[in-house]
């Protein structure tokens, strides 16, 4: 008698057939493409905020702000007291980021709608990608 492992290890052995399947895209939704270019606007929007935070809260601590001060002061002589502080602010900085963040994502949205428009209007005359895809 044959176990269970046995017959497992036997149906295994075939060979299963491959199959070629080909694929048009011949329409991209214009909202679905604004609704994705959107959330990920929206990311890139926190991972700007969340890294130029990190990255003051880091410059902060190694005390690279401190070294920059005593640089300048050692540049421009004893009588000056110039610090990084009077031109670059924690407040300020996260608000620029903001903001930048902001029109990077309306206009990423705008351009990737742009775009599907100009897919679809193109696919009239090209008839779309075609994708190949096998299976095995």
């Amino acid at each position: 008698m044959t176990s269970v492992a046995d017959k497992l290890a036997q149906k295994s052995t075939r060979k299963t057939a491959s199959k070629q399947v080909r694929l048009r895209l011949v329409h991209i939704d214009f909202w679905s493409v604004v609704k994705l270019t959107f959330l990920i606007g929206v990311c890139g929007i926190v991972i700007a905020v969340i890294a130029v935070a990190l990255l003051w809260t880091v410059l902060v601590q190694t005390g690279v702000f401190d070294s920059v001060n005593s640089l300048l002061n050692d540049v421009t002589g004893e009588g000056n007291n110039i610090s990084v502080a009077t031109f670059v602010q924690f407040g300020p900085l996260m608000g620029f980021t903001l903001v930048v963040s902001a029109l990077n994502c309306v206009a990423s949205t705008a351009l990737a709608a742009v775009g599907a428009f100009l897919y679809n209007l193109s696919v009239r005359l090209t008839g779309g990608l075609v994708f190949g895809f096998t299976n095995g």
